[in-house]
């Protein structure tokens, strides 16, 4: 990689023009990402890429002008200094916010390359184009400002508020919701039973964990094959896979951990499976919450499900187990 102070001005024209063309793919990339779901929000972007390609077509011909029409095969990769950014845009339905914030780590990087090459220049019109340029990606920022709200007009933005709740909804607290529900009534069974059957803390410690961890296998694999999120725009598969996995897990943990209390400790059972009891209580009042908040679900109704479910199939366990 070469040092910023060893680029000769040709080699500034050309990491230029390079940038600012694979700038205008992102752009690009972004809009068609974002037209399905945010259609406003996806005509800035084209706007943007329309810019860089502005951008671009005049340091070409401030090139051709100095140089001639070879360009040098250098890019920014090819310069220390430059931010390393994950190729998120090659990733589908990207959160609008993820989004936004790559766009402003594009424009402050182009911006301070250009003050820096400006600064550099010898020749008094590439100085020129290169300051100009500067201030240009400066305004960047002041032209989202203004397609903002040029474009999305206050209903507009209530709507696309809504579609990105929905989003979330549909990318993480479902897949999680799902697997803490899972994770915290499927275990209670097999858990409890062991409990009552053996009285003895470390074996039922045990038989959780393995049931929080293979329900959690289980549950992120499920979720993750069930859908590439291709057609209903839920993100990416093995994400919420992770997410569903991992809370499946999680849930299931809450109410083993109590049964590490040491067997040597006066009633450690009783001590463990009363600590055990009031985690389920708060588990699964926390679960009827989150539905009701996030799935509008109204609150009778979650805590009539989750609660009362859970009530039984904790029954269910201790009944099986003290048989």
């Amino acid at each position: 990689m070469k040092n910023f102070a060893d680029l000769t001005e040709r080699e500034v024209l050309a990491v230029a023009i390079a940038s600012e063309e694979e700038d205008s793919r992102i752009y690009m990339t972004f809009a068609e990402d974002l037209a399905g779901r945010y259609p406003d929000t996806a005509k800035i972007f084209e706007e943007m890429a329309e810019e860089e390609r502005g951008h671009r077509h005049r340091l070409l011909e401030t090139y051709e002008q100095r140089f001639g029409a070879h360009l040098p095969p250098i890019r920014r990769e090819d310069v220390k200094g430059f931010l390393r950014r994950r190729p998120i845009w090659l990733t589908k339905n990207l959160p609008l916010d993820t989004i936004r914030k790559e766009v402003e780590t594009m424009e402050l990087e182009a911006e301070r390359f250009y003050a820096k090459a400006a600064e550099k220049a010898e020749d008094v019109g590439v100085r020129r184009l290169l300051g100009d340029l500067a201030e240009e990606e400066k305004g960047h920022e002041k032209l989202a400002v203004k397609l903002t709200g040029e474009i999305l007009k206050p209903d507009v933005r209530a709507e696309e508020d809504r579609t990105r709740r929905r989003m979330f909804v549909l990318q993480y607290v479902q897949p999680g919701l799902a697997g803490l529900m899972d994770g915290s009534v499927s275990t209670l069974a097999p858990l409890f039973a062991a409990a009552f059957a053996t009285h003895h803390n470390w074996q039922t410690f045990l038989v959780g964990l393995a049931a929080s961890i293979g329900a959690g296998i289980s549950m992120g694999f499920a979720e993750a094959l069930s859908d590439d999120g291709s057609l209903t725009g839920r993100g990416s598969p093995w994400l919420r896979g992770l997410t569903c996995g991992l809370m499946t897990t999680l849930g299931g943990l809450g109410h083993t951990i109590p049964y590490l209390v040491p067997d040597a400790w006066p009633n450690a059972f009783w001590i463990a499976t009363a600590i055990a009891g009031i985690v389920v209580f708060f588990e699964l009042w926390a679960i009827a919450f989150i539905r009701a908040r996030y799935m509008d679900t109204p609150f009778l109704q979650a805590v009539f499900q989750i609660v009362l479910g859970g009530a039984i199939v904790l029954a269910v366990g201790i009944l099986i187990g003290a048989a």
